[in-house]
C-alpha cells in the first residue's frame, strides 16, 4: 500500500486541486469525500483511480464488505485528510472519481428535471437527489447550470449522482429530443397563460423544467415548453424555493 503523509507531495497537490473546476476538467477526474459517497461509489462499480484514507478510515472501510481494488489503496497522514477536505468534519477518505458525462443523448421514454441556469449548487445537488427518490430517470443541466462535480453539488446529491442519468446538454437540444420522444415538456414559471400544477393528471412520461433561482425560467427556453404550470402560493411569501418547488412537481407526476 502506497503512503503520502506530506501535503507537498506532487500527487497530493494534484489531488487537491481537483476542488477547481479548471482541474477536473483538465483531468478528468473529480473527489468524492465521506464514507456514504465512497460507498455508494464502489456499489455502482464506478471507474475511479485511487482510495485516500487515514489509517482508522481504511480500518473501517475493511469493514464494510464491498469489493474495491487494494492496488489503489492510498494510506494518508491526517494533516493530508485536513488538506484534501472541503468540510470542518472530515470523514477521512476520499476518491478519485471517473468525470462519466456522454456529450451525446437520445430521449426514448421515462421522466426527466431540466434545470435552467440554476446557480444555487445546493440547490442543484437536491434537485437531482429529489429525482432520484422520486424514481425519475435522470436530470439535464444547462450549459451555464452550476457544475456537477462541485463539492456542494457533490454533497447535497448524496450519492444520488450513480443512480441517475445525469447530462449536460444545450436545453433547445435536449428539448428537441425529449419532444421528438413524445415525452411532454412543462415549464414552471409565473406566467398568465401557466396552469395550476393540480390541473395536470401523473403521467407516465414528463419531463419539467426548473428555472434559475433569480430569474426563472428563460423565455427563450419556456417558449419551446408544452405546457406552462405554477404552483399556488397559499400564504404571504412571494416565491418558493428552487429545490423546494421542483420537489413539489417531482412528486407531482411520480
Amino acid at each position: 500500500m502506497q503512503e503520502r503523509t506530506s501535503v507537498n507531495n506532487p500527487q497530493i497537490k494534484a489531488i487537491g486541486k481537483l476542488q477547481q473546476k479548471k482541474y477536473r476538467e483538465e483531468s478528468g477526474y473529480y473527489l468524492i469525500e465521506g464514507f456514504h459517497l465512497v460507498e455508494e461509489a464502489l456499489k455502482a462499480s464506478v471507474k475511479y483511480r485511487e482510495i485516500l484514507a487515514t489509517e482508522a478510515a481504511l480500518s473501517r472501510l475493511a469493514q464494510l464488505g464491498l469489493a474495491y481494488d487494494e492496488g489503489k489503496l492510498i494510506k494518508i497522514s491526517q494533516s493530508v485528510a485536513s488538506h484534501l477536505s472541503s468540510t470542518k468534519n472530515s470523514q477521512d477518505i476520499f476518491m478519485t472519481v471517473k468525470i462519466n458525462q456522454s456529450e451525446h443523448f437520445f430521449f426514448s421514454y421515462g421522466k426527466w428535471v431540466l434545470l435552467d441556469d440554476l446557480a444555487d449548487p445546493g440547490n442543484v445537488g437536491t434537485i437531482i437527489r429529489t429525482a432520484d427518490a422520486a424514481g425519475f430517470d435522470g436530470v439535464i443541466l444547462s450549459n451555464k447550470t452550476v457544475d456537477l462535480y462541485n463539492p456542494k453539488v457533490q454533497r447535497s446529491m448524496q450519492g444520488s449522482q450513480f443512480h441517475l442519468n445525469l447530462i449536460k446538454a444545450d436545453l433547445p437540444d435536449a428539448i428537441a429530443s425529449l419532444k421528438a420522444a413524445d415525452i411532454p415538456v412543462y415549464a414552471s414559471l409565473l406566467d398568465p397563460a401557466a396552469k395550476q400544477l393540480g390541473d395536470f393528471a401523473p403521467v407516465a412520461q414528463v419531463a419539467l423544467i426548473i428555472g434559475n433561482e433569480a430569474h426563472g425560467v428563460s423565455p427563450e427556453i419556456a417558449a419551446l415548453a408544452d405546457e406552462k404550470l405554477y404552483i399556488p402560493i397559499k400564504g404571504r411569501a412571494e416565491s418558493l424555493n428552487a429545490a423546494v418547488a421542483a420537489g413539489i412537481m417531482i412528486y407531482h407526476f411520480s
